[in-house]
């Protein structure tokens, strides 16, 4: 049997978060190996300052033997599985680092996969400055991309109106798709991130 017993936070990150502010539910490790779920939900951009104390404030259970404490929930984080508190804040800070319209497609990027992270590959933390490089837009389609992307450049210019008429977009588009990252967009957000390969 779990009992659940909360700490009295007074985060602003709640099961109602309405903002998308990233959040975590920071619990005793301790307690919950023995059965009871000692914690609450704060900002992740804050949890690596969440004390051992500080998360039984409230809660009648002793802190004594309680050394560690382990995110077991998130919230509109780039990754959606279990950490460590100071992995959560990391993550947060990278998140909020962008601006808001773009995260989005921030998250689509970690959640492919195909994705450059800091340090020696075991984090799930993003390499902003290769974000900002690789991100090409938010388009209602990949083709809509590769059209502007010849605009853009210039592709066609000095080339006769009667041999330009009869350029394969649709050719054009398939083949360039190959060094591209094409995400789809989640709800409520519809069309797809486009992001360069290399």
């Amino acid at each position: 049997m779990v009992t659940t017993v909360s700490s009295t936070s007074t985060s602003a990150a709640t099961p109602g978060n309405t903002a998308q502010t990233p959040s975590v539910w920071l619990g005793c490790m301790s307690h919950y190996n023995a059965g009871y779920l000692v914690g609450d939900w704060y900002d992740a951009a804050e949890a690596s300052t969440v004390t051992v104390a500080k998360l039984h404030r409230g809660t009648g259970l002793s802190p004594a033997g309680c050394e560690e404490i382990w995110a077991y929930d998130t919230e509109y984080m780039l990754v959606d599985r279990e950490m460590s508190p100071h992995e959560a804040q990391q993550q947060a800070e990278a998140l909020l680092a962008v601006e808001e319209h773009l995260r989005p497609a921030l998250r689509a990027w970690v959640a492919s996969g195909d994705y450059v992270a800091e340090g020696d590959g075991r984090s799930d933390v993003p390499v902003l400055s290769e974000f900002q490089d690789r991100y090409c837009g938010h388009w209602d389609s990949f083709e809509e991309y590769a059209a502007d992307l010849v605009d853009s450049t210039g592709m066609l210019n000095g080339v006769p109106e009667e041999v330009a008429q009869h350029f394969d977009w649709r050719s054009h588009a398939r083949e360039l798709a190959h060094d591209y990252a094409v995400l789809d967009a989640q709800a409520p957000a519809s069309g797809v991130y486009v992001f360069r390969s290399c």
